[in-house]
């Protein structure tokens, strides 16, 4: 919004899909901290109430499978800010498609027809660096947009639901929308936890048996957060902004974990096959038991296929949005003082 708070009458009103999620929990502390008023739309008004203790906002009970059960709640709002998406299910083991396109694709189409009908004009959508692709090595823009034939399912959802977005743009000019991009998301508030949340527990606790290989974006989900509502403030209409954070191996970063939790971060790297077979080993268990894996075939060919892909230009975000990036060591001090305040790592 180009109008300055201080200046309306009343504060802007946002709506948050995905509120308690890691990036959805930490633009609701923005926006508050902002001064907008806030609906946070969650699955479970019990884990909201607990992320959102203390905090003065409207919690709204919904899912995105079923939009127009909470489509009243979207009356009166002045931008909604998409976070939510089936993600982490996605990579423990199994076939996901279906709930994979049902909420990140179809879920996107029945939120963007019932804002539109509830008079929004508004929309701030979460893509994901996984619409965009370069060559090893290569630094990538937001222009490098990955052919759908080459993506797993989550990836191809991802592509599938910015055309969404863009369709809806083509046949609602009056209507407003830009996506942002974000990389590996870490930071305070993973109640999940996400795979990068996992990540840092099993460092802390010495779980792990070697470095994974691998490349990564790592961003701060507070830096994702400022990115999305620089994008409302600053974006041009239809266009993509990364928010991807910095390129880091598993072999750089977990000494980084490591460092900030005081524990010994494991320094003999894993070659691809083993972690292959490992994968293998648990997409077995994972369809006899039912039960989720940390370690999935999707996650092991997801490593192979994207390492040395994940350098990112953050120029355009730079220069439109003012975006900048704190220290990774801040954002993983941060993660691990939340964890160890709410349990997941003993006090120090």
């Amino acid at each position: 919004m180009s109008s300055d708070l201080n200046n309306t009458s009343s504060p802007p009103l946002a709506f948050v899909t995905g509120a308690t999620g890691l990036l959805g929990n930490n633009l609701v502390r923005e926006l508050i901290a902002d001064g907008w008023r806030v609906r946070a739309l969650a699955r479970s008004p019990q884990k909201a109430a607990r992320q959102f203790a203390g905090l003065d906002l409207d919690i709204v009970t919904g899912d995105m499978l079923d939009v127009p059960a909470f489509a009243a709640a979207l009356q009166g709002v002045d931008v909604v800010f998409h976070t939510a998406a089936y993600f982490r299910d996605s990579y423990r083991g199994g076939h996901h498609w279906d709930a994979l396109k049902a909420t990140n694709v179809e879920g996107t189409r029945a939120l963007l027809q019932q804002a539109w009908d509830a008079g929004v004009r508004r929309f701030v959508h979460t893509s994901s660096i996984a619409v965009l692709r370069g060559a090893p090595g290569q630094i990538t823009d937001e222009t490098k947009l990955r052919d759908e034939r080459d993506a797993d399912d989550y990836y191809r959802s991802k592509i599938l639901s910015e055309r969404v977005v863009l369709g809806f743009l083509d046949t609602h000019p009056d209507f407003w929308a830009a996506m942002v991009l974000p990389g590996w998301m870490h930071g305070p508030g993973d109640i999940g936890p996400t795979s990068a949340g996992q990540t840092v527990l099993d460092v802390a606790l010495e779980r792990l048996p070697g470095v994974p290989p691998g490349s990564f974006s790592v961003v701060d989900a507070r830096d994702v957060a400022r990115a999305m509502i620089l994008a409302n403030l600053k974006g041009r209409r239809g266009e993509r902004y990364l928010a991807a954070g910095r390129h880091m191996t598993m072999a750089d970063l977990m000494p980084l974990i490591g460092e900030v939790t005081g524990a010994k971060a494991p320094t003999r790297h894993l070659p691809l096959p083993l972690l292959y077979l490992i994968a293998a080993g648990n997409e077995v268990y994972a369809r006899v038991t039912g039960k989720p894996v940390l370690l999935s075939w999707a996650v092991a060919r997801n490593m192979a296929r994207e390492d040395g892909r994940s350098r990112y230009d953050p120029t355009k975000s730079k220069t439109e949005l003012g975006l900048d990036y704190r220290p990774v060591r801040e954002t993983l001090r941060d993660e691990v003082a939340w964890f160890r305040a709410n349990g997941l790592l003993p006090a120090r």
